[in-house]
């Protein structure tokens, strides 16, 4: 007797609108973190409160934009790996030398740190690197002229950054003066990785990434703004 109801058949792609309404509720999941803590940090007269939830905002975003990616296959996981990899120990070098980015120190505000450098400051290099490159994909250019657009959009956000890491203890840079050595070196590694995430095979879209993009460079230039 066949058991022809015990047969596996392939499952039924979901409709476009789960799609959509999945995308909708993550947008507005990072949309009412981001509000909460920008808020927090800019009117709060306990600022300390709303920080302790950076690492969380950070893995949470971060989570969001893995699981959104369309095709998570080995090739993609090295790559992360890799991308986490490289950032911390560029910043481990750049910590104990002051050559890379110029002479900083990083506070409590990221959360557990290793040789002196957080270990989520993997996971952000990771973030930057895979947004930026999933963005620059949108431009009809050579291979190495989009790796120079998304460099460029990484420094750019860290431009917008800068201030508000410093203002909140993320790190501290010497003399208290952001060097322009630091935005030489973030698009010198940001160029290497992208050419690293150009040169991988893996599928390379994903429908949250611009909102989570437009949204850091937001939260951070509007941040900058308030307190200065």
């Amino acid at each position: 007797m066949p058991y022809t109801d015990s047969i596996q058949r392939p499952a039924e792609p979901l409709p476009p609108v789960y799609h959509e309404r999945r995308l909708r509720i993550a947008q507005g999941v990072l949309l009412l973190f981001h509000v909460t803590g920008f808020l927090g940090l800019a009117f709060s007269q306990d600022p300390d409160f709303y920080l302790q939830f950076v690492p969380l905002n950070l893995l949470l975003t971060a989570g969001l934009l893995l699981a959104f990616h369309p095709e998570r296959s080995i090739g993609f996981w090295w790559f992360c790996l890799m991308v986490m990899l490289v950032g911390f120990f560029v910043e481990v070098a750049g910590i104990r030398t002051g050559v890379i980015f110029g002479s900083y120190t990083y506070g409590p505000t990221l959360g557990l740190a290793v040789l002196g450098v957080p270990l989520l400051i993997g996971l952000n290099w990771l973030m930057l690197t895979y947004m930026t490159g999933v963005l620059a994909r949108y431009l009809p250019l050579p291979g190495f002229l989009r790796a120079v657009v998304a460099a460029v959009l990484m420094v750019g956000l860290d431009v917008c950054l800068e201030p508000v890491a410093v203002k909140y203890g993320f790190w501290q840079w010497q003399f208290d003066v952001i060097p322009m050595q630091n935005f030489k070196g973030w698009f010198a590694v940001s160029l290497i990785l992208q050419v690293y995430f150009n040169g991988m095979t893996f599928e390379k879209r994903n429908p949250l990434v611009p909102f989570v993009y437009l949204l850091q460079l937001l939260f951070f230039f509007g941040l900058g703004w308030l307190i200065h």
